[in-house]
Protein backbone atom coordinates (compact mmCIF):
# COMPACT_ATOMS: atom_id res chain seq x y z
CA UNK A 1 0.00 0.00 0.00
CA UNK A 2 2.68 2.30 0.93
CA UNK A 3 4.41 1.85 -2.95
CA UNK A 4 1.14 2.89 -3.91
CA UNK A 5 0.66 5.99 -2.35
CA UNK A 6 4.63 7.53 -2.81
CA UNK A 7 3.79 7.13 -6.78
CA UNK A 8 1.59 9.82 -7.19
CA UNK A 9 1.23 11.33 -10.42
CA UNK A 10 3.14 14.46 -11.69
CA UNK A 11 0.84 15.14 -14.10
CA UNK A 12 -0.49 19.15 -14.16
CA UNK A 13 -3.95 20.76 -14.82
CA UNK A 14 -2.42 22.12 -18.08
CA UNK A 15 -1.61 18.48 -19.24
CA UNK A 16 -4.94 16.77 -17.77
CA UNK A 17 -7.08 19.39 -20.17
CA UNK A 18 -4.37 18.84 -23.02
CA UNK A 19 -5.55 15.31 -23.04
CA UNK A 20 -7.12 13.90 -26.16
CA UNK A 21 -10.23 12.37 -25.29
CA UNK A 22 -11.81 9.56 -27.30
CA UNK A 23 -14.77 8.95 -25.19
CA UNK A 24 -16.05 12.32 -25.45
CA UNK A 25 -18.97 11.35 -28.00
CA UNK A 26 -20.60 9.51 -24.90
CA UNK A 27 -22.45 11.53 -22.49
CA UNK A 28 -24.29 10.47 -19.16
CA UNK A 29 -28.00 10.17 -18.97
CA UNK A 30 -29.47 10.71 -15.77
CA UNK A 31 -25.79 10.13 -14.23
CA UNK A 32 -25.98 8.63 -10.29
CA UNK A 33 -23.45 7.81 -7.76
CA UNK A 34 -23.95 5.34 -4.88
CA UNK A 35 -22.56 5.93 -1.74
CA UNK A 36 -22.84 2.04 0.08
CA UNK A 37 -23.77 3.27 3.48
CA UNK A 38 -25.81 6.40 5.29
CA UNK A 39 -25.09 10.27 4.88
CA UNK A 40 -22.54 11.56 7.03
CA UNK A 41 -19.69 8.90 6.54
CA UNK A 42 -16.95 8.63 3.58
CA UNK A 43 -18.98 7.14 0.75
CA UNK A 44 -21.27 9.75 0.70
CA UNK A 45 -18.57 12.36 1.13
CA UNK A 46 -16.57 10.93 -2.03
CA UNK A 47 -19.99 10.55 -3.94
CA UNK A 48 -21.39 14.46 -3.00
CA UNK A 49 -17.40 15.97 -3.98
CA UNK A 50 -17.55 14.25 -7.01
CA UNK A 51 -21.05 14.80 -7.71
CA UNK A 52 -20.77 18.63 -7.05
CA UNK A 53 -17.41 19.14 -8.64
CA UNK A 54 -17.88 17.52 -11.66
CA UNK A 55 -20.88 19.63 -11.98
CA UNK A 56 -19.31 22.75 -10.94
CA UNK A 57 -16.58 22.00 -13.87
CA UNK A 58 -18.92 21.41 -16.37
CA UNK A 59 -17.35 17.97 -16.66
CA UNK A 60 -20.83 16.43 -16.82
CA UNK A 61 -24.12 18.33 -18.47
CA UNK A 62 -26.49 16.71 -16.02
CA UNK A 63 -25.69 16.93 -11.75
CA UNK A 64 -25.36 13.26 -11.06
CA UNK A 65 -27.86 12.17 -8.11
CA UNK A 66 -25.91 10.41 -5.32
CA UNK A 67 -28.16 7.61 -3.79
CA UNK A 68 -27.33 6.31 -0.14
CA UNK A 69 -27.53 2.33 -0.15
CA UNK A 70 -27.01 0.74 3.39
CA UNK A 71 -26.29 -2.50 4.31
CA UNK A 72 -23.67 -5.12 4.40
CA UNK A 73 -21.18 -2.47 5.47
CA UNK A 74 -21.46 -1.91 1.50
CA UNK A 75 -22.79 -5.18 0.32
CA UNK A 76 -25.54 -4.41 -0.54
CA UNK A 77 -24.06 -1.51 -2.51
CA UNK A 78 -22.03 -3.62 -4.36
CA UNK A 79 -24.36 -6.98 -5.16
CA UNK A 80 -26.61 -4.45 -6.57
CA UNK A 81 -23.86 -2.98 -8.64
CA UNK A 82 -22.50 -6.81 -9.54
CA UNK A 83 -25.72 -8.29 -9.84
CA UNK A 84 -28.26 -6.11 -11.28
CA UNK A 85 -26.57 -2.88 -12.86
CA UNK A 86 -23.54 -4.53 -14.28
CA UNK A 87 -23.88 -2.86 -17.77
CA UNK A 88 -25.13 0.73 -16.19
CA UNK A 89 -23.09 3.13 -18.40
CA UNK A 90 -24.70 6.21 -16.08
CA UNK A 91 -23.13 4.77 -12.39
CA UNK A 92 -19.92 5.48 -10.50
CA UNK A 93 -19.62 4.12 -6.86
CA UNK A 94 -18.10 5.55 -3.89
CA UNK A 95 -15.29 2.76 -2.77
CA UNK A 96 -12.33 2.72 -0.52
CA UNK A 97 -10.21 0.42 1.30
CA UNK A 98 -13.46 -0.85 3.57
CA UNK A 99 -14.43 -2.23 -0.02
CA UNK A 100 -11.19 -4.03 -0.71
CA UNK A 101 -10.60 -5.57 3.19
CA UNK A 102 -14.41 -6.81 2.67
CA UNK A 103 -13.31 -8.64 -0.56
CA UNK A 104 -10.70 -9.89 1.18
CA UNK A 105 -12.27 -11.65 4.14
CA UNK A 106 -15.47 -12.81 2.13
CA UNK A 107 -17.58 -10.38 3.85
CA UNK A 108 -19.62 -9.96 0.62
CA UNK A 109 -21.16 -13.71 -0.07
CA UNK A 110 -20.59 -14.56 -3.62
CA UNK A 111 -18.51 -11.29 -5.20
CA UNK A 112 -15.09 -10.99 -5.52
CA UNK A 113 -12.96 -7.72 -6.77
CA UNK A 114 -13.41 -8.76 -10.57
CA UNK A 115 -17.30 -8.38 -10.34
CA UNK A 116 -16.70 -4.27 -10.67
CA UNK A 117 -14.10 -2.03 -12.65
CA UNK A 118 -12.13 -0.48 -10.57
CA UNK A 119 -11.74 3.28 -11.84
CA UNK A 120 -9.71 5.67 -9.78
CA UNK A 121 -8.23 6.29 -5.94
CA UNK A 122 -7.94 9.65 -5.58
CA UNK A 123 -7.40 9.88 -1.87
CA UNK A 124 -5.31 8.66 1.06
CA UNK A 125 -6.83 9.70 5.05
CA UNK A 126 -5.17 8.27 8.03
CA UNK A 127 -7.54 7.05 10.36
CA UNK A 128 -8.50 8.01 14.03
CA UNK A 129 -9.71 7.87 17.31
CA UNK A 130 -12.19 9.71 19.00
CA UNK A 131 -14.66 9.95 22.13
CA UNK A 132 -17.52 12.23 22.90
CA UNK A 133 -16.77 16.13 23.66
CA UNK A 134 -18.22 15.16 27.28
CA UNK A 135 -16.14 11.99 27.85
CA UNK A 136 -14.10 10.90 31.05
CA UNK A 137 -11.50 9.99 28.42
CA UNK A 138 -9.12 12.89 27.85
CA UNK A 139 -5.97 11.34 25.84
CA UNK A 140 -5.20 7.56 24.69
CA UNK A 141 -3.64 6.62 27.62
CA UNK A 142 -6.58 7.00 29.49
CA UNK A 143 -8.67 5.06 26.54
CA UNK A 144 -5.59 2.19 26.89
CA UNK A 145 -5.69 2.02 30.83
CA UNK A 146 -9.43 1.17 30.72
CA UNK A 147 -8.39 -1.24 28.27
CA UNK A 148 -6.22 -2.84 30.07
CA UNK A 149 -8.04 -3.21 33.32
CA UNK A 150 -11.00 -4.42 31.71
CA UNK A 151 -11.16 -4.98 27.96
CA UNK A 152 -14.28 -5.25 27.56
CA UNK A 153 -14.82 -1.40 29.53
CA UNK A 154 -14.77 0.35 26.16
CA UNK A 155 -17.04 -0.26 23.24
CA UNK A 156 -15.63 1.37 20.07
CA UNK A 157 -18.25 1.70 16.93
CA UNK A 158 -16.77 2.07 13.68
CA UNK A 159 -18.42 2.20 10.29
CA UNK A 160 -16.80 -1.49 8.94
CA UNK A 161 -18.00 -4.58 9.66
CA UNK A 162 -15.62 -7.14 11.99
CA UNK A 163 -12.56 -7.48 10.51
CA UNK A 164 -12.44 -4.54 8.79
CA UNK A 165 -10.54 -1.44 8.34
CA UNK A 166 -12.18 0.59 10.88
CA UNK A 167 -11.98 -2.78 13.66
CA UNK A 168 -8.50 -3.60 12.69
CA UNK A 169 -6.98 -0.38 13.75
CA UNK A 170 -8.35 -0.86 16.88
CA UNK A 171 -7.43 -3.88 17.25
CA UNK A 172 -3.75 -3.05 15.82
CA UNK A 173 -3.87 -0.49 18.99
CA UNK A 174 -4.32 -2.71 21.58
CA UNK A 175 -1.98 -5.28 20.35
CA UNK A 176 0.93 -2.51 20.88
CA UNK A 177 -0.34 -1.70 23.78
CA UNK A 178 0.00 -4.89 25.37
CA UNK A 179 -3.36 -6.23 26.31
CA UNK A 180 -3.29 -9.59 25.51
CA UNK A 181 -6.69 -11.49 24.95
CA UNK A 182 -7.69 -9.44 21.57
CA UNK A 183 -11.24 -11.22 21.68
CA UNK A 184 -12.75 -9.03 24.59
CA UNK A 185 -12.19 -6.46 22.83
CA UNK A 186 -15.94 -4.94 22.29
CA UNK A 187 -16.18 -3.42 18.98
CA UNK A 188 -19.82 -2.45 17.29
CA UNK A 189 -19.79 -2.39 13.46
CA UNK A 190 -22.19 0.36 11.55
CA UNK A 191 -23.00 0.62 7.85
CA UNK A 192 -20.86 3.45 7.41
CA UNK A 193 -18.99 6.16 9.76
CA UNK A 194 -22.19 8.69 10.03
CA UNK A 195 -23.98 5.90 11.83
CA UNK A 196 -20.81 4.75 14.05
CA UNK A 197 -20.74 8.18 15.15
CA UNK A 198 -24.47 8.89 15.84
CA UNK A 199 -24.30 6.45 18.51
CA UNK A 200 -21.45 7.30 20.00
CA UNK A 201 -22.86 10.93 20.54
CA UNK A 202 -25.78 9.00 22.01
CA UNK A 203 -23.87 7.01 24.74
CA UNK A 204 -23.99 3.56 23.37
CA UNK A 205 -20.38 3.38 23.19
CA UNK A 206 -17.97 5.44 24.59
CA UNK A 207 -15.35 5.88 21.60
CA UNK A 208 -15.12 5.46 17.54
CA UNK A 209 -12.69 3.58 15.31
CA UNK A 210 -12.83 5.60 11.95
CA UNK A 211 -11.08 8.12 9.17
CA UNK A 212 -10.19 11.45 9.93
CA UNK A 213 -12.40 13.23 7.26
CA UNK A 214 -15.58 11.51 8.74
CA UNK A 215 -15.00 13.14 12.42
CA UNK A 216 -13.62 16.25 11.38
CA UNK A 217 -17.25 17.86 10.91
CA UNK A 218 -18.44 16.93 14.83
CA UNK A 219 -14.75 18.06 16.20
CA UNK A 220 -15.74 21.25 14.50
CA UNK A 221 -19.10 21.06 15.98
CA UNK A 222 -17.72 20.58 19.50
CA UNK A 223 -19.62 16.99 19.59
CA UNK A 224 -16.21 14.89 19.68
CA UNK A 225 -12.76 14.88 20.38
CA UNK A 226 -9.75 12.94 18.61
CA UNK A 227 -7.46 11.98 21.03
CA UNK A 228 -5.04 10.49 18.12
CA UNK A 229 -4.63 10.64 14.54
CA UNK A 230 -3.19 6.90 13.08
CA UNK A 231 -0.61 8.52 10.73
CA UNK A 232 3.09 8.79 11.12
CA UNK A 233 3.32 12.45 11.89
CA UNK A 234 0.78 15.27 12.67
CA UNK A 235 -1.47 16.32 9.87
CA UNK A 236 -0.07 19.25 8.06
CA UNK A 237 -3.64 20.88 7.73
CA UNK A 238 -4.37 19.89 11.48
CA UNK A 239 -1.47 19.79 13.52
CA UNK A 240 -2.76 20.48 16.97
CA UNK A 241 -4.08 17.12 17.12
CA UNK A 242 -1.36 14.35 18.63
CA UNK A 243 -0.77 11.10 17.06
CA UNK A 244 -0.71 7.59 18.64
CA UNK A 245 2.85 7.51 17.25
CA UNK A 246 3.97 10.66 19.90
CA UNK A 247 1.81 9.06 22.30
CA UNK A 248 3.84 5.64 22.93
CA UNK A 249 2.13 3.92 20.45
CA UNK A 250 3.32 3.18 17.10
CA UNK A 251 0.44 2.36 14.97
CA UNK A 252 -0.81 4.24 11.76
CA UNK A 253 -4.01 3.44 9.52
CA UNK A 254 -4.03 4.73 5.99
CA UNK A 255 -7.38 4.36 4.01
CA UNK A 256 -7.40 5.40 0.28
CA UNK A 257 -10.83 6.57 -1.12
CA UNK A 258 -12.22 6.41 -4.74
CA UNK A 259 -14.65 5.24 -7.22
CA UNK A 260 -15.70 1.85 -8.77
CA UNK A 261 -18.08 1.31 -11.46
CA UNK A 262 -20.16 -1.56 -13.12
CA UNK A 263 -17.87 -4.44 -14.67
CA UNK A 264 -19.62 -4.60 -17.74
CA UNK A 265 -19.95 -0.65 -18.60
CA UNK A 266 -19.01 -0.35 -22.15
CA UNK A 267 -15.23 1.09 -23.27
CA UNK A 268 -16.45 4.60 -24.72
CA UNK A 269 -18.52 5.06 -20.89
CA UNK A 270 -15.23 4.18 -19.21
CA UNK A 271 -13.26 5.79 -20.99
CA UNK A 272 -15.37 9.34 -20.30
CA UNK A 273 -15.49 8.50 -17.07
CA UNK A 274 -11.90 7.78 -16.58
CA UNK A 275 -11.02 10.90 -18.44
CA UNK A 276 -13.30 12.91 -16.38
CA UNK A 277 -12.00 11.36 -12.71
CA UNK A 278 -8.72 12.45 -14.00
CA UNK A 279 -9.74 16.14 -15.06
CA UNK A 280 -12.24 16.45 -11.72
CA UNK A 281 -8.85 15.61 -9.49
CA UNK A 282 -6.62 17.51 -11.26
CA UNK A 283 -8.71 20.83 -10.17
CA UNK A 284 -7.65 23.16 -7.38
CA UNK A 285 -11.62 23.25 -6.63
CA UNK A 286 -11.07 19.02 -5.54
CA UNK A 287 -8.05 19.05 -4.26
CA UNK A 288 -8.82 22.08 -1.85
CA UNK A 289 -11.93 19.99 -0.42
CA UNK A 290 -9.49 17.01 -0.19
CA UNK A 291 -7.36 18.96 1.77
CA UNK A 292 -10.03 20.83 3.74
CA UNK A 293 -11.39 17.26 4.76
CA UNK A 294 -7.42 16.28 6.28
CA UNK A 295 -7.50 13.99 2.91
CA UNK A 296 -4.13 14.07 0.83
CA UNK A 297 -4.32 13.74 -3.12
CA UNK A 298 -3.46 10.69 -5.00
CA UNK A 299 -3.08 9.40 -8.26
CA UNK A 300 -4.25 6.12 -9.13
CA UNK A 301 -6.52 5.32 -12.28
CA UNK A 302 -7.28 2.45 -14.54
CA UNK A 303 -5.10 -0.73 -14.02
CA UNK A 304 -3.13 0.92 -10.91
CA UNK A 305 -6.06 1.35 -9.11
CA UNK A 306 -6.85 -2.45 -9.88
CA UNK A 307 -3.02 -3.94 -8.55
CA UNK A 308 -3.96 -1.39 -5.67
CA UNK A 309 -7.24 -3.34 -4.55
CA UNK A 310 -5.32 -6.66 -5.47
CA UNK A 311 -2.55 -5.69 -3.27
CA UNK A 312 -5.24 -4.78 -0.12
CA UNK A 313 -6.84 -7.99 -0.71
CA UNK A 314 -2.95 -9.63 -0.11
CA UNK A 315 -2.25 -7.83 2.50
CA UNK A 316 -5.76 -7.89 4.84
CA UNK A 317 -5.99 -11.88 4.41
CA UNK A 318 -2.37 -11.81 5.83
CA UNK A 319 -3.15 -9.32 8.95
CA UNK A 320 -6.56 -11.36 9.55
CA UNK A 321 -4.67 -14.56 9.84
CA UNK A 322 -2.19 -12.77 12.38
CA UNK A 323 -5.13 -11.50 14.59
CA UNK A 324 -7.06 -14.90 14.57
CA UNK A 325 -9.89 -13.21 12.50
CA UNK A 326 -9.11 -15.54 9.45
CA UNK A 327 -8.43 -19.32 9.25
Amino acid sequence: MRNFVLGLSCLTVASMLAMPVSAQQFAPKKPECIAGAAPGGGWDFVCRTTAKVMFDLGLVKERIQVVNMTGGGGGVAYAHVANERADDDNLIVAASKSVSMRLAQGAYPGNTMQDVRWLAAFGAEYGAIAVAANSDIRTLDDLVASLKDDPRSIAFSGGSSVGGNDHLKILKLAKVAGIEDLRQMKYVAFSGGGEAITQLLAGSVQAISSDFSEIMGFVESGDVRIIAVLSPERLAAFDQFPTAKEQGYDVTGLNWRGLYVPRNMSDEAYGFWLDTVRRMTASDEFRDLLVSAGIEPLSLFDADADALVASDIEETQALSRELGLMN
